[in-house]
């Protein structure tokens, strides 16, 4: 029998850590961070990282596992978040896979095949300087010309991802969206039931705006000087995160403070619409709208077991006994 996984997913700002920490409760799970910036030791504030105190004793994993000096991608994310089912497994646990990337979780659910080919760095020297020199939106465009719909899905700022589909394309002579897509076929390997927390757009966009709100509350602009202190500048992939490229620009002097904070909430609320868009493009979801739950904790986790029921096992008395 395949082994059972748990995704719950959804735009950011959307409450997915609280979600997260009831179900884990309730199921007996253990939490993979699906996240690309909360696996970063110093980086709390910014990636709206779960505290300690917060986690209320759920193991979680792939969070303050890297320097941010070093690269984190799918490839990597794919093989850690793997190496920690393993272990969730061992403990005789579930995995409940919890974060906003869905590439990230497309790739661990489906096992996508990412393997390296033997690409020319002579080309990748030359697409990173044509990015330099001309600008992300120029590199974005050679893509838009060869393969359109990764040109949808990747923002001309992920100048890396760009970079990896125009080598694709060029080495292959097959666009990298028909290969993705293909491997997106294949069955899971998992016994899985994959969630996708939302809400009314409006109520979104102002949870966002206050969370940024909060964010500079809590010192994200003294969080990132201790980075910029510590070596960290814009080169690093780290400190291309929302909030964290933003702040950088401040504190170099090209971008007044109103204007970064502007910058954050703006390019954030973008995000989550690209993030519902990714999600509606996946197979066999359930969506849940915290609107049709009265944003009522207990009911979302009561839906959730609900759809779980007959296919995981979990404690049948828990929600008698919770309180939120």
């Amino acid at each position: 029998m395949k082994k059972p996984l748990i995704i719950l997913t959804g735009p950011t700002a959307v409450g997915k850590t609280k979600a997260s920490i009831g179900l884990a409760k309730a199921v007996g799970g253990e939490i993979i961070s699906a996240d690309s910036m909360q696996i970063y030791k110093f980086m709390d504030i910014g990636s709206a990282k779960i505290q300690k105190s917060e986690t209320e004793g759920i193991p979680h994993y792939l969070i303050d596992e890297l320097e941010p000096s070093e690269e984190f991608h799918v490839v990597r994310f794919q093989k850690m978040a793997k190496a920690a089912m393993e272990k969730i497994y061992a403990n005789g646990h579930i995995p409940i896979v919890v974060g906003g990337t869905g590439f990230y979780i497309q790739a661990l659910l489906y096992d996508i095949d990412f393997t390296e080919n033997d690409i020319d760095k002579g080309l990748r020297e030359e697409l990173s300087a044509y990015a330099r020199e001309k600008g992300a939106e120029a590199l974005h465009e050679r893509l838009r010309e060869v393969d359109s719909k990764s040109a949808e899905l990747i923002h001309a700022n992920n100048v890396k991802r760009v970079i990896r589909a125009l080598e694709y394309y060029s080495y292959t002579g097959e666009k990298i969206s028909e290969h993705n897509e293909k491997e997106r076929e294949k069955s899971s390997p998992y016994r899985f039931v994959y969630f996708v927390l939302d809400d009314d757009r409006e109520h979104l966009y102002k949870r966002i705006n206050q969370r940024v709100d909060k964010m500079m509350e809590q010192g994200l602009v003294e969080e990132v000087r201790a980075l910029k202190d510590k070596g960290y500048t814009a080169s690093d992939v780290s400190m291309q995160g929302l909030g964290y490229k933003e702040i950088l620009a401040y504190l170099d002097g090209t971008l007044s403070l109103s204007e970064a904070v502007y910058r954050i909430k703006r390019d954030t609320r973008h995000f989550a619409k690209r993030q519902i868009t990714w999600f509606k493009r996946e197979k066999n979801v359930i969506w849940i709208n915290k609107k049709s739950c009265n944003y009522d904790e207990k009911k979302i986790l009561g839906t959730m077991l609900e759809h779980l029921e007959g296919v995981l096992c979990f404690k049948e008395d828990f929600l008698e006994d919770q309180s939120f």
